[in-house]
């Protein structure tokens, strides 16, 4: 790659850095001023909605320290999906919230398992953390002993923490709708490892991508 093309590619990469940490900043500064002024809500809607802006923090954080690529996807559809995966599913916290006690702390133990999840995900992972399905190293440690892909797992539980918050027909099809991408975004991060990384073809012959015996 020449001297032109990377420069591009860092340029890029840093912009992306910056448009995900401001956004996943400003979707937390929107929840915690909506805690703000709901503070008479019922305890667990309070609790699922302060979990929900420490989640936001925590990705805004894991997007802006991510250390640089070896090599990331070409074309558009990757960015398509990288982009609708990562950001489309959390503005569901905008389309209002259920005051019912039992959804809330459903909400709540999903966020709190899918942080959980991704904390311990990303002790492993370093700063390999990337929207853009990107080729940095193959871990092989921690939970990607058994599966390929924790984090998406971590992240779909999450997003069902979300949808809880407001379980509509409407965020029920965005559900659907975000696990389909992220299929695509699996796929495609595959690819660029196989290309990328020889180590990669003999890992992912004795993993399961996300749930072990099922896929």
């Amino acid at each position: 790659m020449s001297t032109v093309a990377l420069s591009k590619a860092s340029s890029y990469d840093r912009m992306m850095q910056l448009f995900g940490g401001m956004w996943f900043m400003l979707l937390a500064l929107g929840v915690a001023i909506k805690i703000g002024s709901s503070a008479n809500d019922p305890w667990p809607s309070l609790l699922s909605s302060f979990c929900l802006a420490v989640f936001y923090v925590l990705l805004a954080l894991l997007i802006i320290t991510r250390s640089p690529a070896k090599a990331q996807a070409e074309g558009l559809l990757p960015r398509i999906a990288a982009f609708v995966g990562t950001y489309m599913p959390w503005t569901i916290a905008f389309f209002g919230k259920t005051d019912q006690a039992l959804p809330n702390l459903a909400s709540t133990a999903c966020v709190l398992i899918g942080m959980v999840m991704m904390l311990v995900t990303i002790r492993h992972l370093g700063r390999s953390f990337s929207l853009v399905p990107q080729a940095r190293n193959v871990v092989q440690t921690g939970p990607y002993r058994w599966i390929k892909h924790p984090l998406y797992l971590a992240e779909e539980i999450a997003v069902l923490g979300v949808v809880l918050r407001n379980p509509t027909p409407l965020t029920a099809v965005l559900l659907v709708l975000h696990i389909g991408v992220q299929v695509c975004r699996i796929l495609y991060e595959e690819d660029l490892l196989r290309r990328n990384c020889p180590e990669y073809s003999s890992y992912e012959e004795s993993r399961w991508r996300v749930i072990p015996y099922v896929w």
